[in-house]
Order: structure tokens, then C-alpha cells, then sequence
């Protein structure tokens, strides 16, 4: 039987959360530039202080607001789709209909990939919270892979694919323009993992 989460822990990663999503709202109402740690804290109702408690910058927390609310979409979504379809399919089903609404937050997407380009240290973060992605994704798509053993590579495989696919898609978009949605399609519709 597992143990059940301290109270004060629970509280430190309630208030945690409450300050990342607010992060994450402002910024995609007003931009990363419009947005200020005192705006973050009065939004989460804290002080400034308790705000660098939890998080080193504003960009720390708004990544972590972003990051979390995607990787609930992308679960959801992925959970949702017929259990009938393959791995494959249903991860690129998972992602189509993601683009529905991008172009309200374009600029919000171009300036955090932008921003988490823009060093080593916050590059070596973004491809820690790609391996989450990563992680959630395999343990959604391994139930729909015939003959899965305990040590089988597909479903980490595919995550690694589906999230390299966004990632590609992201750097050409950022690079070239276009449509992000349809290159991360694009990107998706290549996948194949024997």
C-alpha cells in the first residue's frame, strides 16, 4: 500500500501548480514581455517572495504552467481515441485536432520556444519536459501493442518519435514559418515503429 503524500507537500505543490497556471494564463493573454513576477504573484494570490520560493524566474514558472496544461491536453486526448486503433494512429489522432485554436497563441508558443532555445541550461530543461511527455505518452500506447513484454522499447519509442516529430516541427516552424499544426501533422504522419 502506498503512502499517502504529506499535507505540506500536498499544499507546497497546490500552491505550486496555482502559480505556474497563472503564469502560463497571463502570458497567453498578454505575452512573456507584458508579463511581470508581480503580475504572476497577485494572480496566484501570494507574495513576490513566495513566488521565488517555487520558481528561479518568471520564465520557470510560465514554462511549467504551459508544459503541464499540454501535457493534460495531449493525455486526454490520447486516452480518448478508440482503444481499436493502433499506437500509431491513435497518437497522431491525439495531436491533430491539438492545432484547433493555434493561432490565438501563436505569438505566446513562438516566444516561449523562442525563449527556451535561448540557453544551454533552459534547452537541458525543455528536453527534460519532452522526456515527460515521452514517459506519458508510452504508458497510453502500450496497451494497444500486441505482445508487449516488460522490456519492450516500442511504447518509449513511440513517445520518443512522437515528441522528436513536435520538437522538429516546432524548430522548422520557428526557422521557416508556416503552419506549425500542419508540420507537426506532417511530421506525425511519418512515424512508424516495427
Amino acid at each position: 500500500m502506498s503512502q499517502p503524500i504529506a499535507l505540506n507537500v500536498r499544499k507546497r505543490q497546490a500552491t505550486r501548480d496555482r502559480i505556474a497556471a497563472a503564469a502560463a494564463r497571463l502570458v497567453a493573454a498578454d505575452g512573456l514581455s507584458a508579463t511581470t513576477v508581480e503580475q504572476i504573484a497577485a494572480e496566484a494570490d501570494i507574495g513576490r517572495a513566495t513566488f521565488f520560493r517555487y520558481f528561479s524566474s518568471k520564465e520557470d514558472a510560465v514554462a511549467d504552467g504551459m508544459t503541464r496544461h499540454w501535457l493534460d491536453v495531449i493525455t486526454a486526448q490520447l486516452a480518448a481515441q478508440p482503444p481499436e486503433m493502433s499506437a500509431r494512429d491513435a497518437v497522431a489522432a491525439a495531436f491533430h485536432d491539438l492545432g484547433d485554436g493555434f493561432d490565438a497563441i501563436s505569438t505566446q508558443v513562438r516566444e516561449l520556444a523562442t525563449l527556451t532555445r535561448s540557453s544551454p541550461a533552459l534547452s537541458a530543461w525543455t528536453l527534460q519536459i519532452y522526456v515527460g511527455y515521452e514517459v506519458a505518452i508510452a504508458d497510453l500506447v502500450a496497451p494497444r501493442l500486441c505482445d508487449l513484454r516488460p522490456d519492450d522499447p516500442r511504447p518509449r519509442l513511440i513517445g520518443a518519435l512522437a515528441m522528436a516529430s513536435v520538437r522538429i516541427a516546432l524548430d522548422d516552424w520557428l526557422r521557416h514559418g508556416g503552419s506549425l499544426p500542419d508540420r507537426v501533422r506532417a511530421a506525425l504522419a511519418a512515424l512508424t515503429v516495427g
